[in-house]
């Protein structure tokens, strides 16, 4: 702090920072290096593209034509390398073209059929007359801010150099208008600051129109990103039912598994003593009964943990009201659905709240929670709220994380809102599916 205000109030506008802003100069930069690739792809892939088109007649026009494509899809790696460096803007490279049989005839066949190769050839074209038209205005509007700008600067230059009392404006056979008088030179510098300050922020939306052509014509198709989200989520799915297999047999093994060990060993020694000894025996079936008890309510716990029966036979409502009773805050719950959905969905709606409750449980050190589930616009809703210390990060939290890849594997979403000191607010959003 300085003189009791905060360092960040004694920081200028934006519209005076941006000028001399780092962002500012990267994206100018961009502009100016992007007129003379744009120029050489255009020229590059018009020429191709005409010779191998008027080569078709001939065999001699379809390696033309691939040819062409090759050079714009290299093109394309160039300008999203010049997005990546100048824009901050990261598109992944669209799918190679590949042939089945690796030879040059099935390259020149699946680069010709390549959608992306199409996009590559369709951006170097419309990319020349845009380019021209950004690299023009913003060089323009740089070049007379800074001159008018700095006028009263360099205004002696006239008088000195020239014969003339400044700049002219306007001049004819019998009549001249120079700026020369302090008003003009007033006004021309304040002209030029307009200029200087409108500079970054029309040369911000210009680029804006080349990080949609970018994103949109050199990156993959929606098709192939698709098919790349689907094989993660896919990978996701396989290594979550491979981990909860490995959890569920950690538990049986540990649990249930060795108790009914212990329980079958008691037995087999109350066996041999109920001759010797009824009362040891006695006893020793009566500690057995126990290790049952509690053999079954593992069991119990570790099929509630899996796919509770309630959840079958009775659905959420019912499902997430028993998770509630357990848990160790008082919890409100408010099912408000208007039938129910995929039995998919719904196991993991009810393995979401069951694992939030148990956050809540053990580390939010919460009086109250409250959950919330309703549908809207074929999405099912999910809210877990609580008044506890907050400070939930689903980052570092890997309780958190592997639910968020749980539900994006079927396409869901998970918001965290939990600032320090509370309260936690965690929206988990599911595709409705009937």
């Amino acid at each position: 702090m300085r003189n009791g205000l905060p360092m960040a109030s004694l920081r200028p506008p934006a519209a005076v920072r941006a000028p001399f802003e780092g962002r500012s100069w990267r994206e100018f930069g961009y502009v100016l290096t992007g007129l003379p690739l744009s120029v050489l792809s255009f020229c590059l892939a018009v020429t191709l593209v005409s010779a191998g088109a008027g080569l078709l007649v001939t065999f001699l026009g379809i390696p033309v034509l691939a040819a062409a494509l090759t050079v714009c899809r290299g093109f394309g790696a160039v300008e999203r390398a010049r997005a990546r460096g100048l824009l901050g803007l990261d598109v992944r490279a669209p799918e190679p073209a590949r042939g089945r049989t690796g030879g040059p005839l099935s390259w020149m066949g699946a680069t010709l059929r390549s959608g992306a190769s199409w996009r590559h050839l369709l951006y170097a074209v419309l990319h020349f007359p845009w380019a021209v038209f950004t690299f023009s205005v913003t060089l323009a509007l740089w070049a007379w801010g800074w001159s008018l700008f700095t006028y009263p600067l360099w205004q002696w230059v006239f008088p000195l150099y020239a014969g003339q009392d400044g700049l002219q404006v306007y001049g004819d056979e019998t009549r001249a208008l120079y700026l020369d008088s302090p008003f003009e030179i007033a006004v021309t510098s304040l002209v030029g600051l307009v200029f200087v300050l409108a500079w970054p922020w029309v040369t911000r939306g210009l680029v804006a129109v080349d990080r949609l052509m970018v994103s949109g014509l050199l990156g993959p198709s929606r098709l192939a990103t698709r098919v790349t989200e689907l094989e993660s989520d896919r990978g996701v799915v396989v290594d979550t039912a491979a981990a909860d297999l490995r959890r569920i047999e950690r538990d049986l093994h540990d649990g249930a598994q060795a108790r009914l060990v212990s329980l079958a060993m008691d037995l087999g020694l109350a066996k041999e003593k109920l001759a010797q000894d009824p009362l040891a025996a006695a006893a020793m079936v009566d500690e057995a009964h126990g290790e049952v008890k509690l053999a079954l309510q593992e069991l119990r716990d570790l099929a509630r943990g899996i796919h509770p029966a309630v959840l079958t036979d009775r659905g959420l409502d019912a499902a997430l009201s028993a998770v509630s009773a357990r848990c160790t805050v008082p919890v409100s719950v408010e099912v408000d659905l208007p039938g129910r959905p995929a039995a998919a969905i719904e196991g993991i709606a009810y393995f979401t709240v069951s694992e939030l409750l148990q956050n809540v449980s053990k580390h939010a050190r919460a009086r109250r929670a409250w959950v919330d589930v309703w549908r809207t616009e074929g999405r099912l809703m999910l809210q877990v709220r609580d008044d506890g210390v907050g400070g939930a990060d689903p980052v570092a939290g890997r309780g958190l994380a592997g639910l968020a890849e749980r539900l994006d594997a079927v396409d869901g979403v998970l918001a965290v809102d939990s600032p320090a000191g509370g309260p936690t607010t965690v929206t988990a959003e599911l595709p409705w599916r009937s």
